[in-house]
């Protein structure tokens, strides 16, 4: 894991930055954790760093059980309760959540963090989306919050690596096949890992069909408009999980 141009490993380049972008007014880093293996790196390098940090999970209230029950090994996470559950937005709303609606990563995922530069273990290798991310750069939607990103060129392989070298414990998920470790029946991560945690997560499944029923009724009680794919909740829940991905924006007209 050494760099080519440096011959420091990816380990200290990752440590230094850290220490070069702490905070000077002695507020510390907000340490944005999922629990995934991502954050279970990040989190031990803050430590190692010396650099002082405070740890924040965001409970969705649609995370896989096995990964809540890891995140509570860790005293010192502050679990960050929402004021609404994923179930109660979909009503209010009257839409599921969507690639292109996606309301619960901004009122459920991204929380907290204001005023404070942020922690993540986002990295260039997840997605062509976030190859196009910088090390440090502010947040979009809030200019008061900016982002670091220590891990940013490591690979897979790398993240792995570190985890086993130093002994650091994971969720149990990721020993079952699962690749990456988000809120379950997630729309972005495609039809196949929807229908996957439908059957690994049953009740959570059910509560989403519960919630596309009572949307549908929230959509009726207020005069807007329901199509066919989205005249029952049934329907709705239906064409969720199975929609080709190039029907996704059509939501974006029927929800507005």
């Amino acid at each position: 894991m050494n760099d080519l141009f440096t011959g420091k490993s990816k380990e200290e380049i990752a440590i230094e930055r850290l220490r070069s972008f702490e905070p000077k007014d002695g507020t510390g880093y907000y340490c944005a954790f999922s629990g995934g293996k991502d954050s279970i790196v990040i989190y031990d390098l803050l430590k190692k760093s010396g650099c002082k940090f405070d740890t924040h999970y965001n409970f969705t209230t649609v995370d896989p059980p096995e990964l809540v029950k890891f995140i509570k090994t860790f005293p010192d996470v502050s679990i960050d309760r929402p004021n609404k559950s994923m179930f109660q937005l979909i009503t209010e709303k009257g839409i599921l959540p969507s690639r292109v609606i996606r309301f619960c990563c901004s009122e459920l995922k991204e929380r907290g963090g204001a005023n404070r530069f942020v922690v993540v273990g986002i990295r260039w290798a997840e997605s062509y989306g976030r190859s196009k991310r910088k090390m440090v750069e502010a947040c979009f939607s809030d200019s008061r919050k900016f982002y670091i990103r220590p891990i940013i060129d490591w690979s897979d392989e790398d993240v792995w690596n570190y985890i086993k070298e130093n002994k650091l414990p994971y969720c149990s998920l990721y020993d079952e096949g699962h690749k990456r470790i988000g809120c379950v029946m997630c729309p972005m991560a495609g039809k196949k890992q929807m229908l996957r945690d439908e059957k690994r997560w049953p009740k959570i499944a059910k509560a989403y069909l519960n919630s596309a029923i009572k949307a549908v009724e929230t959509r009726k009680r207020k005069g807007l408009e329901c199509k066919d794919d989205f005249s029952t909740g049934e329907k709705l829940y239906h064409w969720w999980i199975h929609k080709p991905p190039k029907q996704d924006p059509d939501q974006t007209v029927m929800f507005e």
